[in-house]
């Protein structure tokens, strides 16, 4: 194949170095004129990214440039992304990304990854074989049905997955080149898109029940054929076909949800750290949900398993953790209980007050996913406290317009005894003169991880084991010292370091559970670190 020269190396992101190229480079790829005589490293090149970032006073719009620089120079963008995870984070993925969802139509330069219709749905194999690469491990794919707590947005949702493999590779070493991001075009019921004439998807209200469920069937078999490797990562999609998905293909092919398994691993994480560092043992804990949906049912699963691998029955450990809905407390009176719900409703008196209930339960922790912004108000802040010397306030809900509490409401109605994590970042709290740091359950600390290790040992399934493992992983490397700080996470500007300790652990798992798909290598750390992707210019 002849080699890509000039103007079209320039335009290609994936071996692009801008000024970059060296003299010897520029002779040989025809670079000469076209780029100016000084020769940059990486590290000046991020000086200028930094720069132009800064002139955009929107986050917006800092999305925007960084999305355009991905689409010119993908080394030089995931260099910069983990050069500083605190910073590039937020503008990358959560809380931009959302904005950046509902805007796709209005500021979409360049498409990424596949777009796959229903009208489409006897063609899927020749789509994905339109990708140009052959041999993907990973996708994320939604169907836009629920992206973060902003609702339906349709083909919009296309940032998710998009946002969701940039974090793959840059916390957690995933390769690029083996990720594609895919989104499932089934319509919206979303009415302000459905009358925009810049909505690219299908102006057509969202197909439902058993023509739904035939497409995903039809996009797993395809993808299985097409890319026998990959693992699929299920994003964003409504709650109750998330879990009908998930249950669906776990045991079936190489697959997990994020929103179900990775937020309950960090949310698990959490707890584990805290129970560790207040030396208390983790099956004294008990938990009270807001929201009853598809993410607290993964949180209140994977606890249970905790309370289990910690020696708990059944029985026990489903005793430890209680839910509330917009219909109360779940409880076995109730008639109005989806099967997922049945195994957290309890013999208790109903409920349909949420600070009530935490006086009634005593709750050591309340964990808030039901998207409802400001739900977790004085009263019931104050009545953890009541309960509780330290109360845990876990408010997970995202964007940040939507957590059930900010940092600074939980500190203050607690009087400071608050233990605090919450899914949206929020900045340190001044409370009578000592600084509180927030702690942000990122899933950031665990997908990314568990990817590299998939991709490692070439797994054939993903088990709620091997995320627990994860949870577990993430728990240990958080410090005293962190702790006396308020941070019950680890520090995302260590994001690279906890990666690679988590997928040292996920990979020993995986070998010791027979899932693997490659021979145990001696040294599993070397081994995955060798698997890495490092931005650096060739």
């Amino acid at each position: 194949m002849e080699a890509i020269t000039g103007y079209s190396l320039l335009r290609n992101p994936r071996f692009n170095k801008g000024t970059a190229f060296t003299l010897e480079e520029r002779e040989k790829f025809k670079l000469k004129g076209i780029l100016p005589d000084t020769i940059e490293t990486l590290a000046t090149q991020i000086l200028r990214v930094e720069e132009q970032l800064d002139n955009f006073e929107k986050p917006i719009n800092q999305y925007v440039y960084l999305m355009q620089l991905l689409d010119t120079n993908e080394t030089l963008f995931f260099k910069a992304v983990s050069s500083d995870p605190a910073k590039f984070l937020p503008i990358v993925y959560t809380p931009t990304v959302g904005e950046a969802c509902q805007r796709l139509g209005h500021i979409i330069r360049r498409p990424r990854g596949l777009f796959i219709s229903i009208d489409q749905k006897d063609h899927i194999k020749e789509i994905l074989r339109n990708w140009p690469v052959e041999d993907v491990r990973f996708t994320v794919v939604t169907d836009g049905g629920r992206i973060l707590g902003l609702g339906d947005l349709g083909i919009n949702g296309m940032g998710i997955p998009i946002g969701k493999l940039i974090l793959y590779t840059s916390c957690g070493g995933v390769p690029p080149e083996y990720t594609l991001p895919i989104v499932l075009d089934v319509g919206t019921n979303n009415e302000e898109f459905l009358n925009d004439s810049l909505y690219p998807g299908l102006r057509r209200k969202r197909i439902r029940g058993p023509e739904f469920d035939a497409f995903v069937a039809a996009f797993v078999e395809a993808m299985n054929e097409v890319f026998p490797k990959a693992c699929i990562q299920w994003e964003d999609f409504t709650g109750v076909d998330a879990i009908r998905i998930l249950e669906t293909y776990r045991e079936k092919t190489c697959t997990f949800n994020d929103d179900i398994q990775g937020t309950a691993a960090i949310a698990t994480a959490g707890f584990i750290s805290i129970s560790r560092l207040m030396n208390k043992s983790f099956k004294d804990q008990c938990f009270l949900f807001l929201g009853a949906g598809a993410a607290a049912f993964g949180i209140a699963d994977m606890l249970a398993k905790k309370f289990q691998r910690d020696g708990l029955t059944t029985e026990e450990a489903y005793k430890q953790i209680w839910m509330f809905d917009v219909n109360g407390l779940l409880v076995k009176s109730r008639t109005d209980l989806a099967p997922h719900q049945l195994a957290f409703a309890h013999d208790f008196d109903a409920c349909t007050d949420f600070a009530e209930a935490v006086l009634k339960i005593k709750p050591t922790a309340i964990v808030g996913v039901s998207t409802v912004g400001g739900a977790f108000n004085q009263q019931v802040i104050e009545n953890m406290s009541l309960v509780n010397e330290r109360p845990i306030i876990f408010p997970y809900s995202n964007p940040t317009s939507h957590s059930e509490c900010t940092a600074e409401q939980a500190y203050t109605w607690s009087k400071g005894k608050a233990i605090f994590a919450s899914g949206s970042p929020f900045a340190p709290v001044n409370y009578e003169g000592k600084i509180y740091t927030p702690g942000q359950g990122n899933n950031v600390f665990i997908f990314p991880a568990l990817g590299m290790a998939i991709f490692a040992t070439e797994a054939r399934r993903v088990t709620d084991d091997m995320l627990l493992t994860a949870s577990e992983a993430v728990a240990e490397q958080v410090t005293a010292a962190d702790f006396e700080n308020g941070l019950i996470y680890p520090q995302v500007n260590n994001i690279l370091k906890v990666s690679i300790n988590v997928a040292v652990r996920v990979a020993e798992h995986i070998f010791d559970s027979g899932l693997a798909g490659v021979s145990k290598p001696e040294n599993i750390r070397a081994f995955i670190e060798s698997k890495m992707y490092i931005p650096e210019y060739k």
